[in-house]
């Protein structure tokens, strides 16, 4: 079983947690989770790429471990994750990675991906969503919040960050209860019930429009660099549909493209089958599977 390390990073203000496993000169992947979790969720996933590849995955702002400077002292928002992990993969002399990019981590892995295009050798898309097909009819509360941030909107979209939400609509959509261990959604909750926790979240939700604004940016991304994409996709997620899988097939034409029958923490039910679908994917992409057995 290959060694898992919990190390941090400091990124200009920013005390950045990471998860670390595999050889130290295997191609680099990249973990990155979405909301309202933490690299928590890759707990089971690490173990069975490490063997491998250098797997790291880090907290982003304003989740988890990583710690960063009271709301009103800094910004919370996708471009400043974005320039976190930049700063993050600079202080690991990360040359290049591939991407596994899924809710949150879509927007911000992709302008990473953009700004360093000859650095990103793939990418894994795990309902990690760059298209408007993608969104389902859910998204009105916040939709109205973008194009009206008042007080009012803004109280609305509280109603995303709690413990019902997280378990049952999050979590529990489209997912066999029977697989799904409680350790996750838990974790989660008890983050959002921290201090100024639910502030920070109602921030990067106004600013979640930002992300919609660039969707024809990262689009011209694809289409222009062609990275090598699989998309693994929980066809139940309640959030973001099939259609935002497909679609990528618009600008990547050689796309692999998989619906499993499972909601939007497809890891939580799925793992097993992701690392699989994604070892041979890197393998194809990357070059045969890393022959060293020595860990970090």
């Amino acid at each position: 079983m290959p060694i898992v390390h919990y190390r941090r990073q400091q990124v200009g203000e920013v005390d950045l947690f990471y998860r670390e496993a595999g050889p130290h000169d295997a191609p680099v992947l990249l973990l990155l989770h979405g909301f309202p979790t933490a690299s928590h969720m890759f707990r089971d996933l690490i173990p069975l790429l490490a063997d491998r590849f250098r797997v790291i995955a880090p907290d982003l702002p304003g989740f988890g471990q990583t710690k960063t400077p009271p709301r009103g002292t800094f910004t919370y928002s996708f471009d400043m994750m974005a320039d976190v992990l930049g700063g993050f993969a600079e202080a690991l002399g990360l040359e290049s990675y591939a991407l596994y990019i899924f809710d949150y981590g879509a927007p911000t892995g992709l302008r990473l991906a953009m700004r360093h295009p000859e650095r990103v050798t793939a990418i894994i898309s795990q309902n990690g969503n760059a298209y408007l097909d993608g969104f389902s009819d859910e998204w009105g509360a916040w939709q109205a919040y973008w194009r009206d941030p008042s007080d009012a909107n803004r109280e609305a979209c509280r109603a995303s960050l709690s413990p019902d939400t997280i378990r049952d609509w999050q979590y529990g959509t489209g997912a066999d209860p029977s697989r799904l261990s409680p350790d996750g959604y838990e974790l989660d909750i008890a983050y959002m019930a921290r201090p100024g926790a639910e502030d920070i979240q109602l921030d990067l939700i106004l600013d979640y429009r930002s992300n919609v604004a660039l969707y024809p940016a990262f689009q011209a991304y694809f289409r222009a660099q062609q990275p090598p994409l699989l998309a693994v996709w929980g066809r139940h997620d309640p959030a973001f549909l099939p259609a935002g899988a497909q679609a990528y097939r618009r600008d990547l034409p050689d796309a692999e493209i998989h619906l499993l029958d499972a909601g939007h923490f497809a890891l939580e039910t799925h793992c097993a089958e992701i690392a699989t679908r994604i070892c041979a994917f890197l393998d194809r992409t990357l070059g045969s599977a890393h022959p060293s057995e020595k860990q970090v």
